[in-house]
């Protein structure tokens, strides 16, 4: 299969290679997909820079946690009826060397999900990461059903799910942005209001909810964690999964005071279940009509360094996929 991989960290330029490898095959519990898109995410940056200096986990990685396509081959334990399905799939390269960015990628049963009908390829290839993160930022803190619920960055990737997300589950949503251009996005995604994050924030938000809101969905711990404390009811939450800052200082007594809850979220180590109730409820949105994110490019495998640079420092809004 022709395949797209780095034997080395460092720059996409430096260390991407594009080459020939064999294809893979099914073990017991396993399907392989016939890779039609390829979503690039944060975490396949980072891990291809060493961003968190933990060195290459295996000789030769293929990056890309997420992807969508068609089943064409099961393990000896999984249904036939997989078999020719359309699907997307998430943590594809997660604990394991080989990702989406090839003709053909091998995951476990239990990270697939059937495409919707009405749903792209593209689309696909961009909900594993996102939205799971989006849906455990959700609902780690317990039923949102008629509440109020924060979403710090909701034109981002997660943000735009969480906010969907939030919605389509019963809570009063307040989206938060920072540039006029991304209110589109944040109130497409379903936000009842939108904000500016800027120095007028927590009075933005306290003249839309006088009480607080109950709980926050937070993309730059470190930046918002005051404003974040100081916008909470007592016993309110806060779900972080990235920050500004890796050594935040945090406000200790006013979350004291307020008896707030904090959950940090790394999508690699989700509880399964957890994975697949979120699978369930972005495919539910993608019924329902949720139009999911923009594709902002379609790159040829060959030019994969070329997507990895935009991803890094776009040009235009919007995801870029792969399409080997």
């Amino acid at each position: 299969m022709r395949a797209a991989w780095y034997e080395k960290q460092g720059p996409a330029r430096q260390v991407l290679v594009v080459g020939e490898m064999p294809d893979p095959h099914p073990a017991a519990g396993e399907v392989r997909i016939r890779v039609a898109a390829s979503g690039i995410n944060p975490g396949d940056i980072k891990k291809r820079q060493d961003s968190f200096g933990l060195g290459m986990p295996y000789p030769r990685v293929i990056p890309h946690s997420d992807g969508a396509g068609q089943i064409d081959e099961v393990g000896p334990d999984v249904s036939s009826e997989w078999l020719g399905e359309s699907v997307w799939c998430f943590g594809a390269q997660s604990y394991r060397p080989f990702g989406t960015a090839a003709e053909f990628t091998v995951v476990p049963v239990d990270q697939v999900a059937r495409l919707p009908k009405t749903s792209s390829m593209e689309q696909g290839a961009c909900l594993g990461i996102p939205g799971i993160t989006a849906h455990r930022a959700v609902h780690v803190g317990g039923d949102v059903t008629g509440r109020t619920v924060l979403v710090q960055g909701a034109a981002g990737s997660v943000g735009l799910c969480a906010v969907q997300l939030a919605r389509r589950a019963g809570a009063r949503v307040i989206g938060t942005i920072r540039l006029p251009l991304d209110e589109a996005i944040a109130k497409k995604a379903g936000a009842h209001e939108v904000v500016s994050n800027d120095e007028k924030l927590i009075a933005s938000v306290m003249a839309l909810a006088p009480k607080g809101v109950d709980h926050i969905v937070e993309v730059a711990f470190g930046a918002n964690i005051n404003a974040d404390v100081e916008l909470l009811n007592v016993g309110g939450s806060i779900a972080t999964y990235a920050t500004n800052l890796e050594k935040p200082g945090i406000p200790f007594w006013p979350m004291v005071f307020k008896n707030i809850r904090l959950f940090f979220l790394g999508s690699d180590d989700f509880p399964l279940n957890a994975k697949m109730r979120a699978a369930q409820d972005l495919n539910a949105s993608l019924q329902a009509a949720w139009s999911g994110f923009e594709i902002a490019e379609r790159i040829p495998l060959a030019e994969i360094a070329r997507a990895h640079e935009l991803s890094e420092h776009p040009v235009r809004p919007g995801r870029i996929v792969v399409m080997p």
